[in-house]
């Protein structure tokens, strides 16, 4: 939807940038990407126990499931942030 007080010419508003928030900018599929690959599937069941991680496993099947269940998302994300942290500690 359009803002009625913007000319229609006017250039969209771009959204603020966030230098600080490690998610900005990251993509689901990404997230899922990087956490299998440094946790392993069967890894990452344990930690988040979800069918998409244990059954017969995969990037598309996982995103699908992940973008319909927001807090099976919110799981995948703190998770994320906490490998992130983890690596930068050096383990």
């Amino acid at each position: 939807m359009t803002d009625p007080t913007l000319p229609p010419d006017a250039p969209a508003p771009q959204p603020a940038a966030q230098p600080r928030n490690p998610l900005h900018g990251v993509t689901l599929e990404a997230m899922v990407t990087q956490l299998a690959d440094f946790y392993g599937w069967d890894g990452l069941a344990q930690r988040i126990p979800v069918r998409c991680f244990a059954l017969d496993p995969s990037v598309k099947s996982s995103l699908k499931f992940l973008r319909k269940t927001p807090w099976a998302r919110e799981k995948v994300e703190g998770l994320y942030l906490f490998m992130l942290r983890e690596q930068r500690r050096g383990r």
